[in-house]
């Protein structure tokens, strides 16, 4: 007996199953609780600075992430290609950092956060997020109380890429994804301004943290923050993930999906009988090796 794989087009790199799903969906509300418990605080509470309870959300999300890691291996969706592959693309991205240096946020990191989760799946997308962000931060040294909202944060970025896998046409296909990529960072970077903002000191009234002004107010302010503040970081860091994704994305795309039909990680063999296979007097041990392999 001989074994030949069967040659299909593989679907993503980490596809999502119930417990995955279930996994990703608690990361994400422990995630938003971090990122939005400022707002429902109760009037005369004592808001503690996020510098001193990141630690606790970094310890609350590892696990998290781990278990959805875990939940996608227990599930067969994620083997060694897929880490290993992986591995590349976070270090790709820790370069890609090390050269923007995020200034005036231009971070290019996010061409391959957005177009490996679009590519690789969104469960993919969902780990290959923080990944990045946590390889990018000990190698430019930007370990900090904002990196547990980095990571959270581009875990979502990576999972909404990934959603969109299989729903945009092949014309316009970049175009497209780089709508999204716009969309992204520009949210992404309200998003983490909520972990430092609730404690800014020396903040005009209307942009200022209402503590107990209820969820209105604070959204208001939240709002006029952003667009007063974090747009001049925002806009550039927008501008630059859509270029870099019309110009190279395609190449991007094209070359991890060849590689992920190369490494087939959802292919499974198959085992056919080899000419004369009937004829060898080996049969029984040629099954038994067969319910082996297996």
């Amino acid at each position: 007996m001989t074994a030949r794989p069967t040659h299909r087009r593989p679907g993503p790199a980490i596809p999502l199953s119930r417990r995955s799903v279930l996994a990703i969906a608690a990361t994400s509300v422990v995630g938003a609780a971090a990122f939005l418990w400022p707002m429902l605080a109760p009037p005369g509470s004592q808001l503690v600075a996020h510098a001193a309870d990141a630690p606790l959300v970094f310890g609350a999300l590892v696990p998290l992430l781990l278990a959805v890691t875990l939940s996608l291996v227990a599930d067969g969706a994620m083997g060694a290609k897929a880490v290993a592959l992986l591995g590349v693309l976070a270090a790709t991205a820790a370069a890609l950092r090390a050269i923007g240096a995020g200034i005036a946020g231009l971070e290019p990191i996010w061409l391959v956060i957005v177009v490996g989760g679009y590519a690789l799946g969104a469960g993919f997308g969902f780990v290959l997020g923080p990944v990045c962000l946590v390889a990018s931060a000990l190698l430019t040294g930007g370990v900090g109380p904002w990196l547990p909202f980095q990571m959270i944060g581009a875990a979502w970025v990576g999972l909404g890429a990934g959603l969109l896998a299989g729903r945009l046409p092949r014309r316009g296909e970049m175009a497209l994804l780089a709508g999204y990529g716009t969309f992204a960072a520009v949210l992404y970077g309200w998003l983490l301004n909520l972990w430092f903002w609730p404690t800014a000191s020396g903040l005009p009234e209307p942009l200022a943290f209402v503590p107990g002004g209820g969820a209105l107010v604070n959204l208001q302010h939240w709002f006029a923050f952003n667009v007063t503040t974090s747009l001049g970081y925002d806009l550039p860091r927008a501008v630059l993930t859509a270029t870099l994704i019309v110009l190279v994305g395609g190449r991007v795309l094209g070359s991890l999906r060849r590689a992920s039909r190369m490494a087939a990680f959802d292919a499974r063999p198959t085992f056919t009988p080899s000419p004369g296979a009937d004829a060898d007097p080996a049969g029984p041990a040629s099954d038994a090796t067969l319910a082996e392999a297996r």
